[in-house]
């Protein structure tokens, strides 16, 4: 499969969220949350302090931006960004929020964070954790670990809680972002292979798409979910981020597979 290339010109793209008809996303160079629009053009929603940078929406369709620089989960009011849990001391990277308003992150530790912004650590000793994504009965959570080169999972309580850390599929490459599809099969992207992989739980691999540069994250959405977008840009390094300037894509291909689970909204 060949991406049709939608936006060029950013920086170290991350994050994709497809909400309310629009794919939003993180440029983590610049320090904004923004939406693509048409003809490769995108608009400012905020500014939030990068690297990292990530963010999901709830069921109420409130915005919810992980600040790792404070140890903070912010909630956006449409006006400020305002402290609605404390994570801790540590680098907090990935979020995904439930159809129940429960909010996960990722770092030092599984956050859960519950709609009342009360927050519980759930598992730990994770190797690099990245992308997060919950399945379509939202009874599996799975967290990528990058340095392992491994997909983790557990089990989701009634509760939120999490539980039976297993390995979801052992993989070629260190995966970064993630996100289900309806057959029950992930779709994580891959930064030094530069490409995007669909794998089946016990590490099968069912397709893929190859991009020119290195492949941050993906999501599937599109009116009817079948369009993978793909975040792209030249990694140099965390230490030089300001290089990475101008490298970032965001790119799609159409699959036959609908996206499925969460994040999505």
């Amino acid at each position: 499969m060949s991406p049709n290339i939608l936006l060029n010109g950013r920086g170290l793209v991350e994050c994709p969220r497809w909400h309310r008809g629009k794919l939003w996303f993180a440029d983590w160079t610049s320090g904004e949350i923004r939406i693509l629009e048409e003809a490769n053009q995108s608009r400012l929603v905020l500014p939030a302090n990068a690297p990292p940078l990530s963010f999901d929406f709830s069921p109420k369709n409130d915005l919810f931006v992980v600040q790792s620089g404070s140890s903070s989960l912010m909630r956006f009011d449409g006006k400020v960004l305002k402290e609605f849990a404390t994570l801790g001391p540590g680098a907090w990277n990935e979020i995904v929020i439930d159809a129940a308003g429960r909010i996960y992150v990722n770092g030092p530790a599984i956050m859960l964070i519950l709609p009342d912004g009360s927050a519980e650590k759930q598992v730990e000793g994770f190797q690099f954790p990245n992308g997060m994504a919950l399945s379509a009965d939202g009874r599996t959570l799975v967290c990528a670990e990058s340095w392992a080169k491994r997909l983790t999972a557990f089990d989701v309580a009634n509760d939120g809680r999490l539980s039976n850390r297993r390995t979801w599929a052992e993989l070629p490459g260190p995966p970064d972002g993630i996100c289900f599809d309806s057959q029950g099969a992930i779709w994580y992207a891959d930064v030094p292979n530069a490409c995007c992989r669909r794998v089946r739980e016990g590490g099968e691999m069912l397709d893929e798409v190859k991009v020119d540069r290195g492949a941050f994250s993906c999501m599937l959405g599109g009116d009817d979910r079948s369009t993978l977008f793909i975040t792209t840009a030249q990694w140099f390094g965390m230490d030089r981020m300001n290089e990475m300037a101008g490298t970032g894509q965001i790119v799609s291909v159409d699959v036959s597979v609908t996206g499925a689970g969460w994040p999505f909204n």
